[in-house]
This record gives structure tokens, sequence and C-alpha cells, in this order.
């Protein structure tokens, strides 16, 4: 029998088929309640990036504010550095309370952190109140994708964790859309328009905080922290649903496994499970997760900037040359999702990587050169991300689905943590400065450096993907509480 830390002594055995009745269920309203309600989180993130990028101009405008490129850049920075420690500690909460209690909690903090930001009166609280919404955002990421990794059945996975990604930017649309309204100085004036769309955030993240009291805690954290009765009554409420609705649920014997329940997993377990026992799986999550937050806060953070200073888009306009782009990101996981499940993990991975890398050095090259329009650029972006959307995406659901239960949130934060603090925190600062240059070359370095990233991604992926399509969770990652 598998021995446990002295926090987990006074154990129970539970032997359990929960995970395997989630997993033969087809796909129904209470999936779709699901990744409505906690997909959101998502659209709330792609909706205030893009207000931070589309907004940079009349930041720099208000009269109020008055922001440099560089205090656009920090007050990005700051964003994802609250997303960074946001994850990590709500991500340990996670683990230790539960998945619902957590998603509730996260959403709250970025309600008011949200609604505070378009009070800002200068750099500092604007960074303070970005910082905050940014905290509630990376926490929502570790509750949310817990949570549907472990309600989703395993045939649905895969293109269900890439589209909720891809979502963000049906948040990036609504926040392009709106920038285009509320920067119309015919409409709102300087100080004003930025401050309505900032708000926008909250009232959204309001809905979405009633909707959630129709999701029930995972049955699968509830068994393995010692409460497999409530776990028994939420499935076979699930169950009975479908069952309602015409759905056969056969009775016959299903796969079980037996764990040892425990009340949560000490940290010195959490390290040697990360850098030990799945150090592999540990090198490849953190290749991914590093170069596609690089990738992508890098150039998306500062995509306004690119716009206004090197193609004087004015700042009003900058909404019209985001929406392609919006939708490109957004189409790449929709088209591209299945083939994770039927051609591959590891081969679509490999894929996504290589081409976001190579199609962006080409651009890169023909925007230094000058040979692209504000269109042609738009266009290059809308290609590129297509692509790097459905990679990006990859990023969050590997490190989602490799690693143990018991872990999953706090496997989740770190590799948000380290990936978003290596490659996105540094990013926006980074090409804010080298846009400041003035120099096109410059730029270009910046994006050839993401390219590299990428690719290099690419062949970590290619030798150490994990091939999880299709396949329980439990049979990707063993559950630690997990008995022979």
């Amino acid at each position: 029998m598998q021995s446990f830390p002295h926090s987990l002594s006074d154990s129970s055995i539970v032997e359990t088929d929960i995970p395997a009745r989630l997993d033969r269920l087809p796909w129904g309203r209470f999936h779709t309640r699901v990744v409505v309600a906690l997909g959101i989180t998502w659209i709330l993130d792609g909706l205030e990036v893009t207000l931070a990028g589309a907004l940079s101009g009349a930041l720099k405008e208000s009269p109020v504010l008055e922001f440099t490129n560089a205090d656009v850049g920090i007050a990005s920075s700051a964003y994802l550095a609250g997303a960074v420690l946001g994850a990590v500690f709500f991500g340990w909460l996670t683990d230790r309370l539960g998945r619902k209690r957590l998603f509730f909690i996260t959403l709250a903090v970025y309600l008011v952190a949200t609604a505070a930001t378009a009070f800002s009166w200068n750099l500092a609280s604007f960074m303070l109140f970005r910082f905050l919404t940014g905290a509630g955002i990376g926490g929502e990421y570790t509750a949310i994708n817990s949570t549907i990794q472990e309600l989703v059945p395993a045939r649905y996975r895969g293109w269900t964790d890439l589209v909720i990604n891809g979502s963000f930017w049906v948040g990036a649309a609504i926040g392009a859309g709106a920038s285009i309204v509320l920067l119309d100085p015919a409409l709102f004036s300087p100080d004003i328009g930025w401050r309505v769309a900032f708000f926008m955030g909250s009232v959204l993240g309001l809905v979405i905080f009633i909707m959630r009291f129709w999701i029930p805690e995972s049955p699968r954290w509830l068994v393995i922290h010692g409460r497999p009765a409530e776990a028994q009554l939420i499935i076979a409420g699930i169950e009975a649903r479908f069952r309602r609705r015409g759905v056969r649920l056969g009775e016959e014997s299903l796969p079980r496994i037996r764990l040892a329940t425990r009340r949560f997993t000490p940290l010195r377990e959490v390290a040697k499970t990360l850098f030990v026992e799945q150090r592999r799986r540990t090198a490849v999550g953190l290749a991914l997760m590093i170069a596609q937050a690089f990738f992508y806060n890098a150039i998306f953070f500062t995509y306004a900037l690119v716009l206004t200073d090197f193609y004087s888009i004015r700042a009003d306009h900058v909404g019209w040359y985001l929406l392609p782009f919006a939708a490109g990101n957004f189409l790449g996981p929709v088209l591209l999702g299945h083939l994770f499940d039927t051609i591959g993990r590891r081969q679509m991975i490999t894929t996504t990587y290589a081409l976001s890398g190579l199609l962006l050095a080409s651009a890169g090259w023909l925007f230094a050169i000058g040979a692209l329009s504000a269109t042609g650029q738009t266009v290059a972006w809308t290609v590129i991300f297509f692509f790097a959307s459905a990679a990006a995406s990859s990023a969050y659901l590997t490190v989602s689905e490799t690693f143990p239960l018991e872990i999953r949130a706090l496997a989740i934060a770190f590799f948000y943590a380290i990936g978003t603090g290596a490659g996105g925190v540094v990013g926006p600062w980074l090409f804010g400065a080298l846009i400041d240059t003035g120099s096109r070359w410059s730029v270009f370095a910046g994006y050839l450096l993401g390219s590299l990233l990428m690719l290099a991604a690419a062949l970590v992926a290619l030798r150490w993907a994990v091939a999880a399509e299709c396949k329980p969770l439990e049979s990707v990652a063993k559950p630690l509480a997990s008995i022979e």
C-alpha cells in the first residue's frame, strides 16, 4: 500500500467509478452550462487585455493621466504581474478549499478591481487597480481550468479546452468594438470613454457571477478530499438530468479506482511531483508556456502602439484593425481544435508552434523593410495568430491535463506564473521600449526573439509532449492518492 505524509494519516480508502461515469456522458446542456459560466473567464481576460491595448492612445491623450508609451507598457506589466501572483495564491487555495469556492472568490476580486480601474487618477492608482484585476484573472485561470478539465468527458476535452481558451478573442472583439464607440470624440470626452470601457468588464462579470451558482463542485475533487457522499449526489443528479432528456446510460460495471482520501497535499509533495517524478512533463509545460506568453503578450499589448506610431492610425480607429485579428485568433482553436483529439496532441502542438514562429519571423522582416501597409500588417498578424492561438491554447491544455488532480490547480498556477513572469511581464515593457526607439529593425529583433522561442518550444513538444488525446484524466496522470 502507498504511504502518505503525516497530514494524510487520517485518510480512509474509497473505491469509486465517478471518473468513468463523468467520462461516459454525452455532451449535454450541463456541459454547455459549465462552458458558458466558467469559460467566460477568457472572454473577460480578452476584454481586459484588448482594452488596455486599444485604449493606449486614449490613455496618452487623457488630460488626467497623460501616459507615455513606457507608462502604457509598465501598466500592462502590472496587470500581468498581478495575474502571476494571483494564479499562485488562488491556485494553492483551489487545491485546498475546492474549485467552486474559489471561482466565486476570484471573480469577485476581478469585479471590484476592474470597476475601480475606471476611477484611476494617476499612474500609481491605475497600476494598482490593474494589478488587482490581473490577480483576479490569474486566480480564475487556475480554478476554472481545473474545474472544466474534471467535468468535461475525455473525448471532448481537447477541443473544448482549446475553444474555451480561444474565446479570449471573443472578449477581444468586444473590447475592440467598444473602443471604436467609446473613443469617438464626438460621443465621449477624452477622459470619459476609457473609464466607461473598463467599467464594462465589471458589468459582464456580475452577470456571470450569478450564472455560476448553477455549477457544482468537482466530484473528482470531492472524492479525493474525503467527501464521496457529496460527489455521489452530484453525479447522480447530473445523470438524472440526462436520463430525463432521453439519454440511455447503461447499468454495466464501469472501471473503478481506489483512493486514499486526503485533506490537502503538502507543498513538498507538489515539488517532488513537479521536479522529480514528472520533471520531463514540467520541462514541456515550461517551454510551451514561456514561449506563448512572450509571443502573445509582447506583441498584443503593444499592437496599438505599432499601428499608431509606425502607421499613423488614429487611436479611435485602432479597434477596426483589432476586429479581424481577434476573428483569426478565435477561429484558429475552433477549426483546429478537433485535430488535437484526432491527429493527436504531440503532432498538433508541434505544428502550430512551429508555424507560428516561422510566420512571425517572415512578417517581422516585411515590417522591418517597410513592405507592409497597416492593412497588410493586420492581415499578416491575423494569419500568424490563427495558428498561434491554437498553440497557446494547447499550452494551457497540456499543463492542466498532464498532472495529478491533487495538484492540478497549483500546477496550472505554477506554469502560468513562470510562463507569464518570464515571457509576459518582460515582453510588453521590452516591446514598448523597442517601439520608442522609432526603429523598425529594433522591433523586428523583438519579433525574432518571439519566433525563436516558439520554434524551440515546438522541438520540445515534438520530443516529449504527452499523447493525452481522448484518455481519462486518471490515465494521463494517476492521482497521487491512487492505490494499486
